[in-house]
């Protein structure tokens, strides 16, 4: 009988384990450039050998390794390699693979600063550091989650806490029940995770006061409501679709007096406030209360990462905290009780190996080069026959077939079927239309071309018979 886990030294099969699952990780990622984006119709039927009853003994551990590299990764969507341009999703930088992979074996949970000193001290020096490169006020709170859709939970019940407290309502004791009510008011293009944090919060959908948008998906400021002290204000840094940015500095410019929260979900946008070159389409962002970014999408760490970073702190360790609540001098305080979640891994180990693999010049490098793709493929899409439906102000592009939109989806499934590249359909304006979104550090010059030349064989034979 093979030699198992179960009966092994204790952790005497890790180093195998480990050294094993590099081969195969290793050979995965110098296959990406070759293979097809998406699996195909074999490699998903493939997937049919996981279909097994639970062995009823222990199995070899190099046995279930090989079984998962064998029949799982060819199955996976190859979004880690430079020609998936779906759902503004980045790949996974070098330093930050290895991060995962280190901090995997150190099996850290980022309790406090006594389960793992250097998990809360690796956080608290990415903190600082995504302040600097974000230019967000340096005494704002950075609290590491599992994506955007937390990352707005924590925000937003940071600013229930306060906008509640100003009016004289603990909700932390009282409840939400009979609470004094807050008006709820979002640009009507603001993105679904913002709405699904408010619902788990206790708003209903019928309470959102929508503020019209231009044709780029930017609120509109002069149409905003008169706010108030009892107002939750929701923007956004990087629309979905077009990439623009609602004028968050003139409207909390304008709300300063009224005693209303801002909060800005800049998932992806916010990080073109690292680059001189797009920073100035965020003017004066740093005047709202809180804001929400991922690592996951534009600073190309491993899934999951979002961030939540409020101006004030302790609103967020009111609502967060698990014991007394208690914000020691400094600010600091033990990561559980600033996020949602009480078991946390080390992803902000990971969000600081990208920073410093990168630098501040890296950082940049990246945003523009990736800007640089999107108006590549917008001149490219449209010297085919596409109308380019927004400004190309980001990484964000979207094109519609003149006469006939309804190709548009019929399009972005050829490519995706051909293996080339995948980018998905959307609809933007009552529009059905195509979405690329350009957010890889791996993606070059010739995925995008190579990209562009399959969009090409697709209108090609979906034209033909017209």
């Amino acid at each position: 009988m093979p030699q198992t886990l179960l009966d092994a030294s204790p952790l005497r099969e890790s180093g195998a384990a480990l050294a094993l699952a590099s081969d195969l990780g290793a050979k995965y990622i110098s296959g990406i450039p070759d293979r097809h984006v998406a699996p195909s119709k074999d490699d998903l039927t493939a997937l049919k050998a996981f279909d097994e009853p639970m062995p009823n003994s222990p199995q070899t551990v190099e046995g279930t390794l090989r079984k998962l590299d064998t029949f799982g990764s060819p199955a996976t969507v190859a979004s880690t390699g430079g020609r998936f341009f779906g759902l503004v999703v980045g790949g996974t930088l070098p330093a930050t693979l290895g991060a995962r992979v280190l901090t995997s074996t150190w099996d850290q949970i980022v309790f406090n600063d006594a389960t793992s000193p250097v998990g809360v001290k690796l956080e608290a020096v990415a903190s600082r550091w995504l302040l600097e490169i974000l230019g967000l006020p340096r005494q704002s709170s950075v609290g590491f989650t599992t994506g955007a859709t937390m990352a707005n939970f924590t925000c937003l019940a940071g600013a229930r806490h306060a906008l509640l407290a100003r009016q004289g309502w603990d909700i932390s004791k009282r409840g939400l029940q009979g609470s004094p009510p807050l008006r709820i008011i979002a640009s009507e293009q603001i993105h679904v995770t913002a709405i699904k944090a408010l619902t788990l919060l206790g708003f209903g959908t019928e309470q959102i006061e929508y503020v019209p948008c231009d044709a780029q998906g930017r609120v509109i400021a002069r149409t905003m409501p008169k706010l108030d002290s009892s107002c939750l204000v929701l923007l956004q840094a990087g629309n979905l679709n077009s990439g623009a940015f609602d004028p968050i500095g003139e409207i909390a410019a304008n709300a300063a007096e009224s005693g209303a929260w801002i909060h800005v979900d800049g998932a992806f946008g916010l990080w073109a406030a690292a680059s001189d070159k797009t920073a100035g389409q965020l003017a004066a962002y740093d005047r709202a209360d809180s804001w929400v970014v991922d690592g996951h999408k534009w600073l190309n760490t491993p899934y999951d990462c979002g961030i939540a970073i409020t101006k004030s702190p302790e609103p967020v360790h009111m609502a967060m905290a698990t014991q007394a609540p208690y914000l020691k001098v400094g600010g600091t305080v033990a990561p559980k009780d600033m996020v949602p979640e009480f078991s946390r891994s080390t992803r902000g180990v990971e969000v600081w190996a990208a920073l410093r693999s990168l630098g501040k010049s890296g950082v940049a490098e990246l945003i523009d080069r990736c800007c640089s793709h999107a108006r590549l493929f917008a001149a490219g899409l449209e010297g085919i026959g596409f109308e380019i439906l927004n400004d190309v102000v980001l990484n964000q592009v979207v094109a519609s077939w003149p006469d006939n939109e309804t190709l548009a989806p019929r399009i972005a499934k050829h490519v995706q079927d051909s293996g080339t590249a995948w980018f998905g359909p959307t609809t933007w304006q009552g529009r059905q239309a195509i979405r690329i979104s350009v957010a890889s550090w791996a993606t070059t010059v010739r995925d995008v071309t190579e990209t562009l030349s399959a969009v090409r064989r697709a209108v090609f034979e979906l034209t033909e018979d017209l």
